[in-house]
């Protein structure tokens, strides 16, 4: 049974702030190049770090008895002890106003900014939204809004009542697999306990999905990758970007780009061509 979700209580969370510090390392670089599907290299100190660096920075750390059946710190603390038992990204706001480098010693600045409950096709939701600011010693690097949402544990994949749109035609495309190495590899380097990314009974037999769960943070970092590529190594001014469905394991995935007037649509897309992921670039 859920405890009562008490929104007034949940509200009172709003505006509590919390800073951590951490140092981008070469080791951290090469791991994530990989990662991204980037060429690895030996980085050396001042060399661009890739663009969503930032996530993989001063994770929280929590000892074994703090982690609920999830694998995600138990409720509360800095983030406010929302009721529901599913937790994802749901999407967020990127500004990127210079690059973190090899060597830096980075800070994050957090806020919660705001949270609110709507009614969905999964029952009832809780958004929060965190606003981060991340500052090298250049001067703020990064600012950023990610929306959390909280679900209740009914069913596992929305179910699909309508047949499914043509997929979208792309202008740039690039297909990988979403296997459970990458997946694991994602989930090391930012410290993500979260079980559904790699422990295949609990996402299915307790969360009642059909495999482990691609991370919305990676999809996102993809996409900007390749954003930046397509305009010669140029990040976005503003990334926004916002996840359609679940992406699964085991399954071919495209990254996707069409070049517009305002800058660029984005989407990560699965093995029948539909959108898990969407995102605009603007430069």
């Amino acid at each position: 049974m859920t405890e009562k979700l008490d929104i007034d209580h949940l509200r009172q969370w709003i505006g509590r702030s919390q800073e951590a510090t951490d140092i981008v390392t070469a080791q951290l670089v090469k791991g994530l190049r990989a990662t991204l599907f980037q060429e690895v290299g030996e980085p050396k100190a001042g060399d661009a770090a890739p663009f969503t660096v930032h996530w993989c920075l001063a994770q929280p750390v929590f000892p074994m008895s703090m982690l609920g059946p999830d694998g995600h710190p138990t409720r509360g603390g800095f983030l406010p002890p929302v009721p529901l038992p599913r937790r994802m990204w749901a999407g967020g706001e990127i500004e990127f106003l210079q690059p973190l480098r090899v060597g830096d010693e980075s800070t994050r600045t957090s806020r919660i900014a705001d949270v609110q409950v709507k009614s969905g096709s999964t029952g009832t939701l809780c958004f929060v939204s965190v606003e981060h600011s991340i500052s090298s010693p250049r001067g703020t690097a990064i600012r950023e809004r990610q929306d959390i949402v909280y679900r209740e544990m009914t069913g596992g994949a929305p179910a699909g009542g309508k047949a499914s749109p043509p997929p979208p035609q792309a202008q740039h495309r690039e297909t990988h697999v979403s296997d459970p190495v990458l997946l694991f590899r994602y989930s090391a380097l930012t410290f993500n306990g979260h079980r559904i990314h790699y422990d295949r009974d609990y996402v299915t037999e307790v969360e009642g999905y059909p495999g482990l769960i691609f991370h919305g943070p990676l999809q996102a970092a993809l996409i900007v990758e390749m954003a930046a590529k397509l305009r010669g190594g140029k990040s976005p001014k503003k990334f926004t970007y916002r996840g359609l469905q679940p992406l699964f394991e085991g399954t071919e995935f495209s990254v996707n780009a069409n070049e517009t007037e305002a800058g660029m649509e984005l989407w990560t897309a699965n093995a029948e061509g539909q959108p898990t992921m969407k995102g605009t670039a603007v430069w």
